[in-house]
């Protein structure tokens, strides 16, 4: 029997999993984020954490396959982060520096790529190959994958989708410093964003108030048939079903799983996204399924233990 271990570095907590290689988590846990001092003591800590548990359960590392890891920054594809803001790391060669702390094989991925092939391998795109995961939180993220593979790219920025400019008007920056980016409109903040805008005109009645509403007020307005909450529903919809049509004209994917905190809303997301996306979509790619994402907080522990075990 052959083992692996997943691991995704978060900023405040290390989520790390042992996993037999039919994809059976056999232990899962975690340890502290410590970010001080340019994070210097994460890979060693990380490290730490893994011999330890071979350890515990009495493996051997000839049994071990290797070590997946998915980190919140750009990855090339030998596993070098060129900065990563949430961990303090500036030029970083995280497989290299792994490799040599633990004796075993490494592969690394950015967060989002790597939750996208969890998803792929056990979650919403099981049984999919080509498939786009857009996780919708704090931000917009997501994960390319094309024939079983990572879209990583040249500057290991692949998948990066909440910076699509969907609003060429937009006067507003978004975070990345550019204007009318995905992720103005469709995370978290950027829902909350549309529901205040809403809200300053709005005479009717409604569920929602401008001083403390959130993204899941909104929905869960909506769940209630509010009309206010279910026309932000329907602009937040209108911006993330169009700009993934022009997303279905590159990658071509099977489905769409929508990940993040906002999926939580569960299935009364689907159609707001899945109509206007129709209305935009190449006649080709008409026929993409939308699921919400199953792992929830597994899904990068899963999809870095794949990076390791391959096809």
């Amino acid at each position: 029997m052959k083992y692996c271990f997943g691991v995704d570095v978060g900023g405040t907590t290390v989520k790390m999993g042992l996993f037999e290689e039919n994809g059976t988590i056999l232990d899962k846990w975690e340890i502290v984020t410590h970010t001080e001092e340019e994070g210097k003591a994460i890979l060693p800590d990380i490290s730490a954490s893994i011999l330890e548990k071979i350890k515990e359960k009495k493996l051997n590392k000839d049994d071990i396959a290797g070590i997946g890891v998915g980190v919140p920054a750009p990855v090339t594809e030998e596993g070098i982060v060129d900065g990563s803001a949430n961990l303090g790391w500036n030029y970083k060669n995280v497989r290299k520096e792994l490799e040599e702390l633990t004796g075993m094989h490494a592969e690394i991925g950015n967060d989002a790529n790597v939750a996208a092939l969890g998803e792929m391998w056990k979650g919403g795109g099981a049984g999919q190959k080509n498939m786009v995961m857009v996780t919708l939180g704090t931000g917009v993220g997501g994960g390319i994958i094309i024939g079983g593979r990572v879209l990583t790219g040249a500057h290991g920025a692949g998948g990066e989708i909440g910076h699509i400019c969907v609003n060429y008007e937009e006067t507003d920056s978004c975070g990345c410093g550019n204007h009318g980016c995905l992720e103005q409109y469709t995370s978290a903040t950027g829902i909350v964003r549309l529901a205040k805008k809403k809200l300053e005109n709005e005479t009717r009645n409604t569920m929602l108030n401008i001083e403390s509403v959130s993204a899941k007020d909104v929905f869960d307005a909506v769940k209630a048939g509010d009309e206010v909450a279910i026309e932000i529903a329907e602009v937040f919809g209108r911006y993330l079903g169009h700009g993934l049509a022009n997303l279905a004209a590159v990658a071509d994917p099977a489905v769409f799983v929508i990940g993040g905190g906002v999926s939580k809303a569960g299935e009364v997301l689907i159609p707001y996204i899945q109509k206007p996306y129709l209305e935009r979509a190449f006649f080709a790619d008409k026929d993409v399924k939308f699921a919400l994402a199953t792992l929830g907080n597994d899904a990068g522990i899963c999809g870095a233990a794949k990076l390791v075990l391959g096809d």
